[in-house]
């Protein structure tokens, strides 16, 4: 019964190159979106039932179909307690579900499933450290805080901001949030036609993965001790115990010790890296330059071009320094010059205050 389902859930594919083709392997299955909604309303009660529509459809559509029906549950939550960071404190998770949604169907299809566990592996590391980081820091998330919709609503119409909510904030962000995952489908599909397991640079492509998930780590360890530290000194007035930095740190204000030295958004660099990564993954596998799937890559580079426009123009207004720090290092890349220097330079006004100390 499994195999028979998945034959009617997976294209039909002759080469690795069909499975990047968005008219092979996406097209012929939108009309099964349609009927999947009356599909589970009939066997709400049958698990068989069930079973066999999960397998018989696609994984991609079923993916999809997710992310459609969390869109008005985010925009009811965030009407009702007016906060707006509901799709914000899925963020951790939801990739990860998509990507577990890939994993279950190839086990229960009975397709190979020893590239797609990798995929899946690594996702839930990606997960464990951002959820940690979510609740450590008391709702921080990657994507988007509240704060920021709270300065956008503050510049809007009511009924504009609402219907930014329901297109960009519930709706768009959980897409998005699918999207990034459809590398692994790509996988699974190319998984499917070879019959083979992981080789040597499946295995490059996930060490790089787990690397930039550990950048991530220390880039978010050393924001946190830095925010910890400064707190305290402005709490108390005197300097924590065994604390690297100096008064002049904690007057600046804002964090450029460690890697923030050299990039003034290390976390976003390699969270932006690891899903174009993921996705370089899914073109080396089906030997093709670029394919449909990197729409989610894309978009997720987008997002948060615009998302660290608004962090920085908020954080200019508020810290006096950081011109300064935007002038000498790079938001993203670290710049030859600041590598050459060995970091960031203060200004002569936080010399003299680190000398002093």
């Amino acid at each position: 019964m499994p195999l028979v389902a998945a034959n009617m859930a997976l294209p039909a594919l002759t080469s690795l190159n069909d499975c990047a083709d968005f008219s092979k392997t996406v097209a012929p299955f939108w009309p099964q979106l349609a009927a999947l909604p009356q599909q589970i309303v009939d066997n709400i009660t049958d698990l068989d039932a069930l079973k066999a529509i999960y397998l018989s459809t696609n994984p991609l559509v079923t993916g999809f179909a997710l992310s459609l029906a969390l869109a008005p549950i985010f925009l009811t939550l965030s009407e009702i307690n007016r906060n707006y960071s509901q799709v914000d404190r899925m963020w951790s998770l939801l990739p990860t579900i998509h990507v577990a949604n890939f994993t279950i169907w190839a086990h229960l299809s009975g397709s190979p499933t020893q590239l797609i566990d990798n995929v899946f592996a690594f996702s839930c590391l990606w997960s464990i450290r951002l959820t940690f980081n979510y609740w450590r820091r008391g709702g921080y998330s990657i994507g988007s805080e509240d704060y920021r919709w709270e300065v956008i609503k503050s510049h809007v119409h009511p009924v504009i901001f609402f219907l930014f909510n329901v297109t960009f904030i519930s709706t768009i962000q959980s897409i998005l949030l699918f999207l990034i995952a459809t590398p692994a489908y790509v996988l699974l599909l190319s998984s499917h036609v070879t019959g083979q397991g992981m080789t040597m640079p499946d295995l490059i492509f996930s060490r790089v993965l787990i690397a930039l998930v550990v950048v991530e780590w220390f880039s978010d360890q050393q924001q946190w001790n830095y925010q910890n530290a400064k707190h305290t000194y402005l709490r108390t007035g005197t300097m924590p115990p065994n604390s690297p930095y100096t008064r002049g740190d904690f007057d600046r204000g804002f964090n450029t010790h460690g890697l923030w030295s050299i990039s003034r958004h290390p976390n976003f660099l390699a969270e932006q890296a690891i899903w174009v990564i993921l996705y370089q993954w899914g073109c080396f596998h089906t030997q093709t330059i670029y394919n449909w799937s990197g729409l989610g890559a894309l978009s997720y580079l987008m997002l948060f071009q615009g998302s660290t426009w608004l962090t920085e123009l908020l954080t200019a207004g508020k810290y006096d320094e950081y011109a300064v720090y935007q002038e000498q290092v790079g938001r993203f890349f670290p710049s030859v010059t600041v590598l050459w220097k060995g970091g960031y330079t203060p200004t002569t006004k936080e010399a003299k205050t680190k000398k002093e100390n």
